[in-house]
């Protein structure tokens, strides 16, 4: 109890900070904990406690993401909510693989440096997008469906890493009974969900807090991914009330995700296996790789490099699902190396997003400066 007292009372000093400088807390989250645990003082570390917080921190918010994949709305806009997520899938997932081979990552890190190279933090993103007031952005809706896409595929990847990458048709066929079971029972008991949680006392705390922490515990006791199965929850119950829902999971997801990533920096220890400028260089990467797949996006969907600029802005912090992935499937060189991308693409995420229009004046500025020069002729 006392590592857990000492870490919340640094990240509660680290959000008032950060909320002072207008940047993003995880990445100062992540680095209380390096300088607590293995990496720094070793002041704190892991123990059934807060292994159990950090859990709960994990499901937490993975149960969220369940509320947000709402089935009708994909179906609604599909062409270009699979143009905007192939480019995205694509160019980082490939330019993340690519870099962490050459790092020498062997194959099963090799894929979870490039996951969390390609996903973006949809915290992040979306707190840029209300904090910057960029609601009426056309933008803004292209991000949101790039954060919806890679929530899904972020299902997938849990599945391939979890399961070794074989095909695991015993646990595919006990997930799906599951899912089914769960989206059956929500579209029956839409109306009971519904009352009850309209109450005004503590029973809608407790039904949503005893429903996702039972996902879990069923979910391990058959042995499927727990991270599967309250996502799966989260989209059952989005189609019952997902207002109410995220306001009563709210309190649970931000407390135990803050110890979440505070001892994800604990327990991360920098090997030789990866120096420190190594980190720096994938890091200034994977800001790249987002600039890359946001302009080309952009002139996708909307015709212009300069969107592309303001999409790219908004998506190039990494944050909680790589984290996710690093914690339940990377080795500690792995770890280490996500942990600098993340800290890294994070502040300079923020500070993208506050500043996109300035960047995209001096795009268009380049581009006018461009076309005039090449009107003139040259002379020899």
């Amino acid at each position: 109890m006392e590592g857990i007292a000492v870490a919340l009372g640094v990240c509660l000093v680290l959000a008032l900070v950060s909320r002072r400088l207008s940047l993003p807390p995880v990445p100062f989250y992540i680095i209380a904990g390096l300088a607590l645990g293995k990496s720094g003082l070793g002041l704190v570390t892991p123990s059934p406690i807060s292994d159990f917080f950090v859990d709960l921190g994990l499901v937490f918010l993975l149960f969220y993401v369940g509320l947000g994949l709402k089935p009708d709305r994909l179906l609604a806009k599909r062409s270009a909510f699979l143009k905007v997520g192939l480019i995205d899938l694509n160019v980082n997932l490939a330019i993340g693989f690519v870099a962490a081979l050459a790092l020498g990552f062997p194959l099963p890190d090799a894929v979870v440096v490039a996951s969390a190279f390609y996903i973006s933090s949809s915290v992040l993103a979306f707190a840029s997008i209300l904090e910057n007031k960029k609601m009426v952005f056309r933008e803004s809706e292209t991000v949101v469906w790039m954060m919806v896409f890679e929530d899904i595929v972020l299902v997938l990847l849990i599945v391939i890493l979890h399961s070794g990458f074989t095909i695991p048709v015993g646990m595919i066929a006990r997930f799906a009974v599951v899912a089914a079971v769960l989206f059956l029972a929500c579209r029956w008991g839409k109306r009971a969900i519904r009352r009850a949680l309209d109450r005004d006392d503590e029973l809608p705390v407790l039904i949503t807090f005893t429903m996702v922490v039972a996902a879990a515990f069923v979910a391990r006791a058959i042995d499927i991914p727990d991270t599967l199965t309250v996502i799966a929850l989260g989209a059952a119950l989005s189609t019952t009330a997902p207002a109410a829902l995220e306001r009563q999971a709210r309190p649970f997801k931000d407390v135990f995700l803050v110890l979440f990533f505070v001892f994800f920096g604990i327990s991360v220890e920098f090997s030789g296996e990866v120096g420190l400028v190594a980190i720096a260089a994938v890091s200034l990467l994977a800001a790249l790789s987002k600039l890359l797949s946001g302009v080309l996006i952009g002139r996708q969907i909307h015709g212009s490099t300069a969107a592309g600029i303001e999409i790219w802005s908004n998506t190039i912090a990494r944050g909680e699902f790589s984290i996710i992935l690093a914690a339940l499937y990377g080795s500690a060189a792995a770890s280490s190396t996500i942990a600098g991308i993340v800290v890294a693409t994070s502040i300079a995420g923020s500070f993208a997003a506050k500043y996109s229009p300035i960047l995209k004046q001096h795009w268009v500025r380049l581009r006018s400066r461009h076309r005039a020069g090449s009107t003139h002729p040259f002379i020899h």
